[in-house]
């Protein structure tokens, strides 16, 4: 090698060697930064529970064994087009994205469910119902696909009818529709507008077809329950700051727990003792799938809502449910149908524990939208109110109860539990 060339490639390997120092020296400041002193000290129990709130904690979306085709690329594509698809409504002008609406956290933001008419709850969001056992805010669905076809049939949402939603289907998706589901069923002459529970005239209509091809007309409407589904189980929560500060946390990492405010630690703190809200909003989606009485006042005292316990009746009449014939489940797959408590008290008046991750951008909040901030939420829960149907599951002041403590938060501690539902809010992921 002469010294031109020599010359010529020192300075390159000098650079190399500047490069890989100074990478070097990044990660070791990051690593050191990583193992700073923790700016916030929790016992072991309180990590262990912080670890189980943690997203990636959800594992897989669960797998419906009454919806073979849930997991189809081309059963979400159908499902996808059907969600969006206004004319499935008595007017032509609702979808179900109408109250659940991709750019609204997959619901509407209205005090009551607005379709064709005005419901009586709110709209609950979809990111994450994959995971839960129960759907509405009755439970008095068992599945998601059984949890689409409701609102189709119901007078204040879509307001319409399964023979003509089946007929639209057999118009408009056919192809689609076969290529999911195999040969569309032969449905033979069919009245313009029949279902067995619409109105007078539609109930009357539906006596009068055959049974078999009652039996087709359900097939279809069903299996446009398991396209949707196949669609809107791919919907989930994306992490939020809380699980940066939680991973940061178990993993004992300093630098990391910055991520939140000493504020929103306070609220975090509070959250997970005094304020009680870990007792039912626990684990990765922050909800034991679980139904409650805690005192929320009804919107009409006169006629309060029964809650879970009416749901419950709905679901065991509910010819969509996993025993029931239009389920791709065993009978044996359908434990939580099975083993129901069917006489318990407790759930007269009780709503199901809806998710808090992005919470704090789906104002407003209970059953029926009572309560329009957080604040107000948790102001109900400090004040304890006794139920004017059923029994509070809170402890009443000097009331001995056997699971719970009096609920007692300060305005500033109010304020810092509001701030930490804050940290829960991340971005909405589709998966394709």
């Amino acid at each position: 090698m002469n010294r031109l060339t020599f010359r010529a490639r020192t300075p390159w390997r000098f650079k190399i060697a500047t490069v890989l120092a100074a990478s070097l020296l990044t990660a070791l400041a990051a690593q050191a930064l990583d193992k700073a002193p923790l700016r916030d000290r929790w016992s072991t129990q309180d990590v262990a529970t912080l670890a189980s709130m943690r997203l990636k904690e959800a594992g897989q979306r669960p797998s419906e064994p009454s919806n073979a085709y849930e997991q189809r690329t081309e059963a979400a594509t159908l499902g996808r087009a059907l969600f969006n698809d206004a004319r499935l409504s008595k007017n032509g002008q609702v979808a179900c994205a109408s109250c659940h609406s991709a750019d609204k956290q997959f619901q509407d933001g209205k005090q009551f469910g607005q379709g064709v008419g005005t419901g009586k709850r709110r709209t609950m969001p979809l990111m994450g119902a994959a995971h839960s056992p129960f759907l509405f805010w009755d439970g008095r669905k068992d599945s998601l696909w059984s949890q689409a076809l409701g609102p189709m049939e119901d007078a204040a949402e879509h307001g319409g009818n399964r023979v003509r939603f089946v007929k639209l289907v057999q118009a408009h998706y056919k192809e689609q529709y076969q290529f999911v589901f195999g040969p569309m069923p032969a449905l033979g002459k069919l009245p313009e507008d029949a279902s067995p529970g619409g109105t007078e005239a539609e109930r009357a209509a539906w006596a009068t077809m055959p049974e078999s091809s009652r039996e087709a007309v359900n097939r279809v409407f069903a299996n446009m329950g398991k396209a949707i589904a196949a669609f809107e189980r791919n919907i989930s929560y994306g992490e939020s700051r809380f699980d940066q500060y939680a991973q940061a946390t178990v993993a004992g990492q300093g630098r990391g727990q910055e991520v939140l405010s000493q504020q929103e630690v306070r609220g975090l703190r509070l959250f997970l003792t005094k304020g009680q809200c870990v007792t039912c909003h626990n684990g990765p989606l922050l909800t034991d799938h679980a139904f409650h009485n805690t005192g929320v006042p009804p919107i009409d005292r006169a006629k309060p809502d029964r809650g879970r316990a009416e749901g419950l009746k709905k679901l065991l009449q509910d010819e969509f449910n996993c025993l029931g014939r239009y389920s791709d489940a065993k009978p044996e797959q359908c434990g939580e149908l099975q083993f129901l408590a069917t006489n318990d008290p407790g759930q007269l008046a009780a709503f199901r524990t809806p998710s808090l991750r992005n919470v704090a951008e789906r104002a407003p909040y209970m059953h029926a939208g009572q309560f329009s901030t957080l604040e107000q939420v948790l102001q109900h829960y400090a004040a304890s109110p006794k139920a004017v149907l059923g029994h509070s599951e809170l402890a009443q002041s000097g009331e001995k109860h056997a699971d719970r403590q009096t609920i007692s938060l300060s305005t500033a501690e109010i304020q810092d539990v509001s701030a930490f539902l804050g940290t829960l809010n991340g971005p909405v992921i589709q998966a394709k």
